[in-house]
Protein backbone atom coordinates (compact mmCIF):
# COMPACT_ATOMS: atom_id res chain seq x y z
CA UNK A 1 0.00 0.00 0.00
CA UNK A 2 2.50 2.22 0.91
CA UNK A 3 4.29 1.56 -2.38
CA UNK A 4 1.01 2.76 -4.01
CA UNK A 5 0.69 5.80 -2.60
CA UNK A 6 4.13 7.06 -3.27
CA UNK A 7 3.44 6.25 -6.91
CA UNK A 8 -0.16 8.13 -6.97
CA UNK A 9 1.63 10.92 -5.42
CA UNK A 10 4.53 11.38 -8.26
CA UNK A 11 1.59 10.85 -10.74
CA UNK A 12 -0.12 14.15 -9.37
CA UNK A 13 3.11 15.79 -9.78
CA UNK A 14 4.12 14.46 -13.10
CA UNK A 15 3.25 16.94 -16.00
CA UNK A 16 3.14 13.81 -18.39
CA UNK A 17 0.12 12.21 -16.41
CA UNK A 18 -3.36 13.50 -16.99
CA UNK A 19 -5.60 12.53 -13.98
CA UNK A 20 -8.74 13.49 -12.06
CA UNK A 21 -7.82 16.63 -10.36
CA UNK A 22 -5.42 18.23 -12.82
CA UNK A 23 -7.20 21.15 -14.99
CA UNK A 24 -5.93 19.12 -18.00
CA UNK A 25 -7.94 16.06 -17.43
CA UNK A 26 -11.11 18.95 -18.09
CA UNK A 27 -9.91 20.97 -20.64
CA UNK A 28 -8.09 18.69 -22.86
CA UNK A 29 -10.51 17.59 -25.60
CA UNK A 30 -9.20 18.60 -29.06
CA UNK A 31 -6.05 20.14 -27.55
CA UNK A 32 -3.58 17.66 -27.19
CA UNK A 33 -1.81 18.96 -30.46
CA UNK A 34 -1.83 22.46 -29.30
CA UNK A 35 -1.58 22.35 -25.14
CA UNK A 36 0.32 19.59 -24.26
CA UNK A 37 2.31 18.32 -26.90
CA UNK A 38 2.95 21.97 -28.90
CA UNK A 39 3.42 20.21 -32.41
CA UNK A 40 1.08 18.41 -35.14
CA UNK A 41 2.81 15.15 -35.60
CA UNK A 42 0.59 11.98 -34.90
CA UNK A 43 -1.15 10.32 -32.20
CA UNK A 44 -0.98 7.09 -31.04
CA UNK A 45 -2.82 5.54 -27.84
CA UNK A 46 -2.64 2.39 -26.28
CA UNK A 47 -5.53 1.02 -24.43
CA UNK A 48 -5.81 -0.42 -21.19
CA UNK A 49 -2.22 -0.10 -21.34
CA UNK A 50 -1.20 -1.14 -17.83
CA UNK A 51 2.60 -0.40 -17.49
CA UNK A 52 2.40 1.21 -21.44
CA UNK A 53 5.00 -1.26 -22.61
CA UNK A 54 3.83 -0.16 -26.16
CA UNK A 55 3.62 3.80 -25.12
CA UNK A 56 6.98 3.13 -24.57
CA UNK A 57 8.46 1.48 -26.74
CA UNK A 58 7.13 2.88 -30.02
CA UNK A 59 7.20 6.26 -28.18
CA UNK A 60 11.66 5.33 -28.31
CA UNK A 61 11.63 4.20 -31.83
CA UNK A 62 9.19 7.06 -33.26
CA UNK A 63 10.47 10.46 -31.70
CA UNK A 64 8.08 12.22 -34.44
CA UNK A 65 4.83 10.35 -33.16
CA UNK A 66 3.15 11.41 -30.33
CA UNK A 67 1.96 8.03 -27.75
CA UNK A 68 -0.91 8.35 -25.12
CA UNK A 69 -1.07 5.03 -22.82
CA UNK A 70 -4.85 5.10 -21.34
CA UNK A 71 -5.60 2.75 -18.27
CA UNK A 72 -7.61 3.81 -15.37
CA UNK A 73 -5.08 2.06 -12.48
CA UNK A 74 -2.50 4.95 -11.96
CA UNK A 75 -0.36 2.30 -9.60
CA UNK A 76 0.67 0.36 -13.41
CA UNK A 77 1.02 3.74 -15.92
CA UNK A 78 3.41 5.14 -13.01
CA UNK A 79 5.85 2.87 -14.54
CA UNK A 80 6.08 3.70 -18.26
CA UNK A 81 5.09 7.78 -17.34
CA UNK A 82 8.44 7.53 -14.70
CA UNK A 83 10.50 5.68 -18.06
CA UNK A 84 9.05 8.62 -20.43
CA UNK A 85 10.22 11.14 -17.94
CA UNK A 86 13.94 9.77 -16.95
CA UNK A 87 14.60 9.45 -20.86
CA UNK A 88 13.28 12.86 -21.45
CA UNK A 89 10.65 11.70 -24.34
CA UNK A 90 8.12 14.62 -23.83
CA UNK A 91 6.53 13.14 -27.05
CA UNK A 92 4.90 10.57 -24.41
CA UNK A 93 1.81 10.79 -21.85
CA UNK A 94 -0.23 9.29 -20.00
CA UNK A 95 -3.93 9.42 -19.34
CA UNK A 96 -5.69 7.85 -16.22
CA UNK A 97 -9.24 7.15 -17.21
CA UNK A 98 -12.09 4.14 -18.09
CA UNK A 99 -11.99 3.64 -21.98
CA UNK A 100 -15.44 4.01 -21.86
CA UNK A 101 -14.75 7.53 -21.72
CA UNK A 102 -12.05 7.92 -24.72
CA UNK A 103 -14.82 10.65 -25.95
CA UNK A 104 -14.52 12.80 -23.36
CA UNK A 105 -10.67 13.31 -24.23
CA UNK A 106 -10.60 13.16 -28.19
CA UNK A 107 -11.71 15.00 -30.55
CA UNK A 108 -13.50 13.75 -33.67
CA UNK A 109 -9.96 12.95 -36.53
CA UNK A 110 -7.25 13.52 -33.13
CA UNK A 111 -6.26 9.93 -32.86
CA UNK A 112 -4.25 9.15 -36.00
CA UNK A 113 -3.50 4.85 -34.37
CA UNK A 114 -4.71 2.79 -31.56
CA UNK A 115 -3.41 -0.42 -30.14
CA UNK A 116 -5.02 -2.59 -27.99
CA UNK A 117 -2.97 -5.04 -26.39
CA UNK A 118 -4.28 -8.20 -24.00
CA UNK A 119 -7.39 -6.73 -22.82
CA UNK A 120 -9.47 -8.52 -20.51
CA UNK A 121 -11.39 -11.36 -22.57
CA UNK A 122 -14.37 -11.43 -20.60
CA UNK A 123 -15.35 -14.52 -21.38
CA UNK A 124 -18.72 -15.16 -19.96
CA UNK A 125 -21.60 -14.04 -22.39
CA UNK A 126 -23.30 -11.90 -19.59
CA UNK A 127 -19.75 -10.11 -19.62
CA UNK A 128 -19.81 -9.42 -23.62
CA UNK A 129 -20.70 -5.57 -23.39
CA UNK A 130 -17.45 -5.10 -21.35
CA UNK A 131 -15.10 -6.83 -24.39
CA UNK A 132 -13.33 -3.93 -25.39
CA UNK A 133 -13.58 -5.33 -29.16
CA UNK A 134 -17.73 -5.50 -28.35
CA UNK A 135 -19.47 -3.24 -31.01
CA UNK A 136 -19.85 -0.29 -29.06
CA UNK A 137 -16.27 0.44 -28.28
CA UNK A 138 -15.25 0.00 -31.73
CA UNK A 139 -17.71 2.61 -32.72
CA UNK A 140 -16.42 4.49 -29.99
CA UNK A 141 -12.94 3.72 -31.43
CA UNK A 142 -13.76 5.19 -35.08
CA UNK A 143 -15.06 8.57 -33.70
CA UNK A 144 -11.90 9.64 -32.69
CA UNK A 145 -9.88 7.99 -35.60
CA UNK A 146 -9.02 10.01 -38.50
CA UNK A 147 -10.40 8.37 -41.44
CA UNK A 148 -8.28 5.43 -42.40
CA UNK A 149 -6.31 5.04 -39.17
CA UNK A 150 -5.34 2.05 -38.00
CA UNK A 151 -6.61 0.10 -35.59
CA UNK A 152 -4.41 -3.06 -33.98
CA UNK A 153 -5.32 -5.86 -31.61
CA UNK A 154 -3.11 -8.35 -30.12
CA UNK A 155 -4.47 -11.33 -27.60
CA UNK A 156 -3.62 -14.44 -26.34
CA UNK A 157 -6.93 -15.45 -26.01
CA UNK A 158 -8.54 -17.44 -28.91
CA UNK A 159 -11.81 -17.09 -27.98
CA UNK A 160 -11.88 -12.92 -27.79
CA UNK A 161 -9.64 -12.91 -30.96
CA UNK A 162 -12.63 -14.78 -32.94
CA UNK A 163 -14.77 -12.96 -31.46
CA UNK A 164 -13.26 -9.79 -32.24
CA UNK A 165 -12.10 -10.75 -36.04
CA UNK A 166 -15.72 -11.61 -36.31
CA UNK A 167 -17.23 -8.61 -34.94
CA UNK A 168 -15.22 -6.67 -37.15
CA UNK A 169 -15.62 -8.12 -40.26
CA UNK A 170 -19.29 -7.45 -39.82
CA UNK A 171 -18.18 -3.31 -40.21
CA UNK A 172 -18.70 -2.01 -43.77
CA UNK A 173 -16.70 0.88 -42.74
CA UNK A 174 -13.53 -1.55 -41.88
CA UNK A 175 -10.60 -2.29 -44.46
CA UNK A 176 -7.55 -3.90 -44.78
CA UNK A 177 -8.06 -6.45 -42.52
CA UNK A 178 -5.13 -8.17 -41.76
CA UNK A 179 -4.69 -11.05 -39.17
CA UNK A 180 -2.89 -14.16 -37.96
CA UNK A 181 -3.82 -16.58 -35.15
CA UNK A 182 0.18 -17.09 -34.39
CA UNK A 183 2.14 -13.86 -34.43
CA UNK A 184 5.67 -15.38 -34.17
CA UNK A 185 5.40 -17.14 -37.33
CA UNK A 186 4.07 -14.37 -38.75
CA UNK A 187 5.41 -11.71 -41.13
CA UNK A 188 3.15 -9.47 -39.17
CA UNK A 189 5.49 -10.04 -36.07
CA UNK A 190 8.15 -7.48 -37.75
CA UNK A 191 5.34 -4.17 -37.41
CA UNK A 192 5.95 -5.08 -33.25
CA UNK A 193 9.34 -4.30 -33.13
CA UNK A 194 10.37 -6.91 -30.13
CA UNK A 195 7.80 -5.20 -28.48
CA UNK A 196 6.53 -7.27 -25.38
CA UNK A 197 4.01 -6.75 -22.44
CA UNK A 198 4.27 -7.81 -19.52
CA UNK A 199 1.25 -10.47 -20.04
CA UNK A 200 2.85 -11.00 -22.94
CA UNK A 201 5.97 -12.63 -21.68
CA UNK A 202 4.27 -14.77 -19.47
CA UNK A 203 1.89 -16.06 -21.51
CA UNK A 204 4.59 -16.98 -24.41
CA UNK A 205 6.93 -18.76 -21.81
CA UNK A 206 3.71 -20.97 -21.14
CA UNK A 207 3.44 -21.75 -24.89
CA UNK A 208 0.91 -19.50 -25.94
CA UNK A 209 -0.01 -18.37 -29.30
CA UNK A 210 -0.44 -14.63 -29.76
CA UNK A 211 -3.49 -13.54 -32.47
CA UNK A 212 -2.99 -10.05 -33.66
CA UNK A 213 -5.03 -8.24 -36.59
CA UNK A 214 -4.60 -4.79 -37.78
CA UNK A 215 -6.95 -3.01 -40.43
CA UNK A 216 -8.10 0.61 -41.16
CA UNK A 217 -11.38 2.50 -39.90
CA UNK A 218 -13.32 4.76 -42.59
Amino acid sequence: MKNKLTRFKENEEAFNVIQPGKTLFDTIKGQWHNTFFQNNNDIVLELACGRGEYTTGLGAIYPDKNFIGIDIKGARIWKGAKWARENGHTHIAFLRTQIDHLDRFFDKDEVSEIWLTFPDPRPKKSDMHRRLTYPRYLNLYRSVLKPGGWFRFKTDNAGLFEYSLEEIQKLNWVTEVEFTRDLYTSPLLEEHHGIKTHYEFEFTAQGAKVHYLKCRFH
